[in-house]
């Protein structure tokens, strides 16, 4: 039965984390188009009617073919990308009126890019494995092109007539959905989901994978949206992180004000999840912060235009609608404080003293099998320190925690006087590139090696706090 449960849990997580990988990439574009819609819009920052066209060919078609690249690409590489967009393509124009009157009318297709992306990218992939190796010598562009444009016009005209027409009764049913829960006043309930959700590693594939969607189109009917706010709210982790300044003890203490800057101004969610899982009674404290900070927002009408990537307060208050300012600002007020005092009680009733880097640990663990991966102890190198000319920090998004662990490195190899690149990439990003020094989480090393077995690679239990940065220094200084 366990094992079953377990099954279970991996293959949602899986879902989840590559329905997460077709819209991440392309957080920077949703961003640029809520930006666009707060300038130039009739009820906008500085309205402009000829800028405002900008706004309905962003998310009707740029938005959904760059999800679809983006999991065909996952798929296939760049075949997989391109055969993906042009199938959705067909998706998109076979539910979208165009309207001299009215512009473009239509829903975005953000779930028919999740889905005719991959069916795409997945058969293209399946076609060039049985065609490929049988191609005589000198006629690999001219097969791989035409493959490639015949199997693309099958599918957007599938996706014209079949999917497309399916998939938006799908998008209308669950967007009604929504706003039956908003109008019922039941949407704070969905954090004591979201909350033990983030924990077991599921926060991007809901916050990018099912709430950023739904949360898009109905920016673009009202402007703003509080679905964006559900996940991305950075006042639950600031209240467990300020409860551990004032009541933790030991490491967990002396850490949590240092953790308060990455998790609130960095937007680093993450770094907060091995404090709950030292006391897990804390999650009781996350869930009710969750909660009121929802119910707050959508008492006082908050709402983002787009949404805060990273999660930082910086991003959210940048994200945030004209008139809501107040609103957000109060729910994250109200589910810090909330938070901070249920915390606070479990831990000053609590007389025992946990263990970090045991919770650091775990979290690396519960990672590992969000990705239905083992955690990998120890990384065997093929190369050595003597051949290493550039230093490369990978994770599944290529943002976030490995980016603050470059940033660590790169200060600790500029105060040793040594001149290498330190940056941080997506690990589907990594090629066979030599001279690299990759630095991984345990659970995502095997991936790495995958990727590039030719460098050396280094895994670490937590980017953020890992005393195989001052070993990496020394051996490079050898």
């Amino acid at each position: 039965m366990s094992e079953n449960k377990s099954g279970l849990k991996v293959l949602v997580q899986k879902v989840g984390t590559a329905l997460s990988g077709m819209v991440m990439p392309n957080i920077g574009a949703f961003i640029a188009w809520g930006i666009i819609t707060a300038f130039f819009i009739e009820k906008g920052f500085t309205p402009n009617a000829q800028l405002a066209t900008l706004v309905g060919p962003m998310i009707f078609f740029l938005l959904p073919l760059l999800i679809a690249y983006s999991a065909g690409k996952n798929i296939h590489e760049e075949r997989g990308g391109v055969i993906a967009a042009i199938a959705t393509m067909g998706v998109i124009v076979g539910t979208t009126t165009f309207s001299t009157e009215k512009g473009i009318v239509g829903t975005p297709m953000f779930l028919g890019a999740m889905v005719m992306g991959p069916i795409a990218a997945y058969l293209m992939k399946k076609f060039d494995k049985a065609v490929q190796p049988k191609i005589k010598t000198g006629l690999e562009m001219l097969v791989n092109n035409f493959s490639l444009g015949i199997l693309g016009f099958i599918l957007s005209v599938i996706g014209y007539y079949g999917i497309g027409p399916v998939v938006k009764v799908i998008t209308n049913i669950l967007s009604a959905g929504v706003d039956v829960i908003v109008n019922a006043h039941l949407l704070p309930l969905a954090n004591i989901f979201i909350e033990p959700a983030k924990i077991l590693f599921l926060n991007n594939a809901i916050n990018h994978g099912i709430l950023t969607p739904i949360a898009t189109e109905q920016a673009l009917n009202t402007g703003k949206s509080v679905l964006y706010l559900l996940e991305a709210n950075p006042g639950v982790g600031l209240g467990i992180l300020l409860a551990y300044t004032f009541f933790g003890k030991g490491s967990a203490k002396a850490s949590a004000p240092g953790a308060v800057l990455i998790h609130f101004i960095g937007g680093i969610h993450e770094i907060y999840f091995p404090y709950i899982l030292m006391k897990p009674a804390l999650i009781i404290a996350a869930m009710a912060g969750g909660v009121s900070g929802t119910a707050t927002f959508q008492l006082l009408g908050a709402g983002l235009r787009a949404p805060a990537s990273p999660g930082s307060i910086l991003a959210v208050l940048a994200q945030t609608a004209q008139g809501s300012y107040f609103a957000v600002i109060a729910g994250v007020v109200v589910s810090t404080a909330v938070t901070f005092v249920i915390a606070s009680i479990i831990l000053r009733r609590d007389k025992g003293e946990a263990d970090l880097e045991a919770a650091q640990s775990k979290v690396s663990s519960m990672k590992a099998e969000s990705k239905g991966q083992e955690a990998a102890t120890e990384a065997a190198s093929e190369t050595s320190y003597a051949d290493v000319k550039k230093i490369i920090f990978a994770c599944d998004a290529g943002m976030g925690s490995s980016a603050m662990g470059a940033s660590i490195l790169r200060n600790k190899v500029k105060k040793a006087g040594l001149d290498f690149e330190v940056t941080n990439v997506a690990i589907r990003n990594l090629t066979e590139e030599s001279g690299l020094l990759i630095v991984t989480q345990n659970e995502l090393t095997p991936r790495a090696k995958q990727m590039n077995g030719k460098a050396l690679h280094v895994s670490v239990d937590n980017f953020l706090n890992s005393p195989k940065y001052d070993e990496i220094v020394e051996n490079l200084q050898k």
